[in-house]
C-alpha cells in the first residue's frame, strides 16, 4: 500500500474532512512504515492530479505536519519525512541563555506544563551572537515554535522578524519587536530601581555599594538603574566588571548581576571570619533554592522564572497573544 492508497481509503470515511484525511493518511503511514525518515512525500501537484484536492488543502496539511516536527520542507526540492514520532503535537525548539540554574528551573516547569505531546529540544547561545546565528540557521524552518531567550541588539531582532509572528515567543530579555510578536520578559532598569530605592535602609548600613556587572547576558539597564540610583540618595557606589579574590572590603555592600564571583565573596568572607549581614553585605540577581540556604540566606532581585514558564507554556497551549513583563520580587534574607 502507497501513501496515495492510504488516503482514498480514508475517503471513505466520511466524518473527516479533506484536511484530517490527509494528515491523518500521512501519520498512519509513518506509523505502519510505508513512510519512513527520509523519505519524500509527492509533489503537491502529484497530491492534486491523484487525490483531486484543492492545492491549498494539500499545502495547508502539510504545513501542519511540519508544525508537529514531522515534515521539513526544502527549498525547491519538496516536502520530507524527518520524524517518526506521531504521537507529539508540537515540537518546540526552546533556545536560551545557557543552562544556569534559574533557566534549568524555566525549563522544568515549561516541560511538566506541555506535558509529553510537546516535543522540546534545547539550544544555548552563551550570549554569543555567532553561536546564536549558527544555531538559528540550523533550526529555522524545522519547528512548529520557538520560544527564544534573545541577545538584545539589532540583529537578533532582524532574524527574529522571519519567523512568523504566532510561532514565536520571547522570553526572558525583552525587545522591541513589532506589535503583533508575543513575549514574556523581564523589564530590568524600572524594577532594578524601584527594588533599589525600597532596600535603601539597608544600603545605607554599608559604607560602600558595589556592583559586580560580570553577567555577559545582562542589560545594560541594570548599570543605569544602578547609577541613578547612587546618584540620587548620594550613595557611595561603583560599578566593576570583576571581583579580586582577596580584595574583600569591611563595610561593603556588594551586588551581582550573576553567579560568576558570588561564590567567591562568600568564600573571602569565610576565610576572614567576617559576618554576612553585618561585616559585609550580599546582594544577588535570580533566585535559586541554594541562596536560602548559604550563609544563613542571601537576599535576591529575582523573576518567578517558574511562573515565566507557566505562562510561557499557557501561551503555546492557548495559541493567542501574550506580551507580559514580568515583575521583579525582593526576597529579604539575612545577607542585609
Amino acid at each position: 500500500m502507497t501513501l496515495i492508497d492510504k488516503i482514498i481509503e480514508l475517503k471513505k470515511n466520511h466524518s473527516l474532512s479533506k484536511h484530517e484525511q490527509l494528515v491523518c493518511g500521512i501519520i498512519e503511514s509513518i506509523e505502519e512504515g510505508i513512510l519512513q525518515r527520509g523519505d519524500q512525500l509527492p509533489s503537491i501537484n502529484k497530491m492534486v492530479s491523484e487525490l483531486g484536492y484543492a492545492r491549498r488543502t494539500i499545502v495547508k496539511a502539510y504545513e501542519e505536519l511540519k508544525k508537529r516536527g514531522l515534515v521539513e520542507s526544502k527549498k525547491l526540492k519538496g516536502y520530507f519525512i524527518v520524524s517518526e514520532e506521531t504521537k507529539v503535537t508540537l515540537r518546540i525548539a526552546l533556545l536560551l541563555f545557557a543552562f544556569q540554574r534559574f533557566q534549568e528551573e524555566f525549563y522544568n516547569t515549561f516541560r511538566k506544563e506541555l506535558g509529553k505531546r510537546f516535543q522540546i529540544d534545547v539550544f544555548f547561545h552563551h550570549n554569543n551572537i555567532e553561536v546564536f546565528e549558527t544555531i538559528f540557521s540550523n533550526i529555522q524552518g524545522k519547528y512548529g515554535m520557538y520560544v527564544i531567550a534573545p541577545i538584545p541588539n539589532q540583529k537578533t531582532i532582524s532574524l527574529l522578524q522571519s519567523i512568523a509572528p504566532k510561532k514565536l515567543l520571547i522570553i526572558d530579555r525583552y525587545l522591541a519587536m513589532p506589535e503583533d510578536y508575543s513575549y514574556i520578559s523581564q523589564e530590568f532598569e524600572e524594577n532594578t530601581y524601584a527594588k533599589l530605592v525600597e532596600l535603601l535602609p539597608e544600603i545605607r548600613k554599608y559604607k560602600k555599594f558595589v556592583l559586580i556587572d560580570s553577567s555577559s547576558d545582562s542589560s545594560v539597564d541594570v548599570i543605569i538603574a544602578f547609577n541613578k540610583f547612587i546618584s540620587d540618595f548620594k550613595i557611595n557606589g561603583s560599578t566593576k566588571k570583576k571581583y579580586k579574590s582577596g580584595s574583600l572590603k569591611r563595610g561593603t555592600l556588594y551586588f551581582f548581576t550573576s553567579d560568576t564571583f558570588l561564590w567567591e565573596v562568600l568564600r573571602d568572607c569565610r576565610n576572614n571570619g567576617y559576618i554576612v549581614g553585618k561585616d559585609i553585605g550580599i546582594l544577588s540577581y535570580d533566585d535559586h533554592v541554594v541562596k536560602e540556604i548559604v550563609f544563613g540566606g542571601i537576599t535576591t532581585i529575582s523573576s518567578d522564572f517558574k511562573e515565566m514558564a507557566r505562562k510561557a507554556a499557557n501561551h503555546i497551549k492557548q495559541g493567542k497573544k501574550t506580551q507580559i513583563i514580568m515583575p521583579f520580587k525582593l526576597i529579604m534574607r539575612n545577607s542585609l
